[in-house]
């Protein structure tokens, strides 16, 4: 006797089709999982056992093995133990083996037979739908399984119930897909007193998604600033909300159905490596990636591990990550906003000449340093944030709320998706050569300046053309068709600002 259920194994946020086989042979009673399994799949067997059990339902006493194929592709997770009862179930004949192969299951099984909630079930929804089979998940992760709108998607919540549906006793319902409810509520910019140019920055970060970098001293709202970013950023659009949702599924991070809210990550200058780019068990996806289409917050930016800045760099340019292990070698979208943070030196006083310590102006130097130039290149927006005084603090709030600028940028943002309409190419950030030149080549009083200001202050070829695109940016938010000298006046400000020290 055999049968085949069908599952799948992640590399990534791809999930791959994996089968279940499982024979039944005469000799030795005994039951063993093979194909490359990992302890929590070894496992499947006794919880398998428990919830058959349960259900009044006896193992014969023969040699069952269950083979999961292709066998040279490692399997990981709990979510195996569904479809090792369901091959078992169809082998023995308990259930039709043709309906079961209808499907692609998902699911940890408790020992009494209940179906638990595992991570993955939106990837797996995309591969069920290329094979043309449909898929059964625990309840909880079925609102985002069904979100992909491809293939019939069926929740459970135990092991009975599945039997009853494939008996013909209970026919099961599809899910409906679900989004999660917006519970965040991000501060408002109109609460950050002063910080004028530092909030224009912000807006200009939001609409072209550009990296900025923010330097200060402690207490002039570096933080406060960075918080209020999301608030002014548009919501996903449904391919960006399907590709975050992919990357936060694999990561166990959904509940209840997909969200259209822009991530917003703030890893402590502590975090390892792995946790930042991804690796790790499994090589699981790192801070950059759940920060897909959403915001990086890098606080404390030199006080983060060399190394891990430095890993930052090809991913910055690329929007995506290659996590390289022994076992694995697994692709991550991360095209992420970086907004970093910093103090201009150790003390973070080093233009207070009452308040900085006997090493100014070298400690700056030195602290600063801590971030190659490799990396400060990549910043497109550099923002000095000067200290403010008790009286600005004292004055009434004054300036525009978030939702005014979430306006201007939701509106420079369709201008770009306009323009970018059938390229592989969302916002101009990521505009690259001819057309890089074709859309912000800038009229002759801006190229004589950017001209200038490349001799002055050595830019770079990045450099320089990162200055386009921020300066196509700031035409955007006014919706010139052009690019004029003002737009590159001020997009060069941005990026002069460590030059001029």
């Amino acid at each position: 006797m055999g049968a085949v259920a069908f599952t799948v194994a992640f590399e990534g946020v791809e999930a791959r089709l994996v089968e279940a086989q499982c024979a039944i042979a005469s000799g030795m009673a005994t039951f063993g999982v093979v194909g490359l399994a990992d302890k929590a799949v070894s496992e499947a067997r006794e919880r398998v056992r428990a919830a058959l059990t349960v259900l009044s339902f006896a193992l014969p006493s023969k040699r069952i093995t269950v083979n999961l194929s292709p066998a040279d592709l490692p399997k990981e997770g709990s979510h195996f133990d569904l479809p090792i009862a369901m091959a078992v179930l169809a082998a023995l004949e308990i259930v039709p083996a043709d309906q079961v192969e209808a499907f692609v299951f998902m699911g940890e099984l408790s020992l009494d037979g209940r179906i638990l909630p595992v991570a993955g079930a939106l990837p797996a929804a995309v591969a069920a739908a290329a094979e043309g089979k449909a898929l059964m998940v625990p309840r909880a992760s079925a609102a985002e399984a069904a979100w992909v709108g491809m293939t019939e998607v069926y929740g459970v919540t135990t092991l009975s119930e599945i039997v009853a549906h494939f008996t013909g006793r209970q026919t099961l319902t599809r899910a409906e897909a679900a989004e999660m409810a917006e519970t965040t509520q991000f501060p408002d910019l109109r609460d950050v007193k002063g910080q004028e140019r530092a909030k224009r920055a912000l807006e200009i970060a939001a609409a072209g998604r550009h990296h900025m970098l923010m330097i200060g001293p402690p207490g002039s709202g570096k933080s406060m600033l960075a918080k209020r970013l999301p608030g002014i950023l548009p919501p996903l659009s449904a391919e960006e909300a399907l590709e975050t949702s992919m990357v936060h599924s694999v990561a166990g991070l959904l509940t209840g159905g997909i969200t259209r809210a822009r991530p917003f990550c703030d890893p402590h200058h502590t975090a390892s490596q792995a946790a930042i780019v991804g690796g790790g068990r499994g090589a699981k996806p790192g801070q950059i990636s759940l920060a897909h289409n959403g915001v990086l917050f890098m606080d404390e930016l030199p006080e983060f591990p060399r190394m891990v800045l430095d890993t930052l760099r090809q991913p910055m340019e690329s929007g995506e990550v290659m996590v390289a292990r022994a076992s694995a070698h697994v692709r991550y979208p991360c095209r992420f906003l970086l907004v970093a943070a910093a103090n201009p030196c150790r003390c973070g006083h080093m233009a207070d000449a009452e308040k900085a310590c006997s090493k100014a102006p070298i400690c700056g130097q030195d602290y600063m340093g801590r971030i190659s130039g490799p990396l400060m290149d990549r910043f497109d927006l550099r923002v000095d944030v000067p200290p403010v005084s008790w009286q600005d603090l004292d004055l009434p709030a004054d300036g525009e709320r978030s939702a005014t600028i979430a306006a201007r940028v939701q509106a420079a943002r369709e201008i770009q998706a306009e323009r970018y309409h059938g390229l592989d190419l969302r916002v101009n950030s990521e505009v690259e050569g001819e057309l890089l030149d074709e859309i912000a080549r800038p009229d002759a009083e801006g190229r004589a300046l950017l001209q200038r200001v490349a001799e002055r202050f050595g830019l770079t070829a990045r450099g320089y053309h990162r200055v386009l695109r921020v300066a196509r940016t700031i035409a955007d938010l006014e919706a010139a068709p052009d690019v004029t000298r003002g737009h590159i006046a001020e997009a060069v400000s941005y990026r002069t600002v460590l030059s001029a020290k």
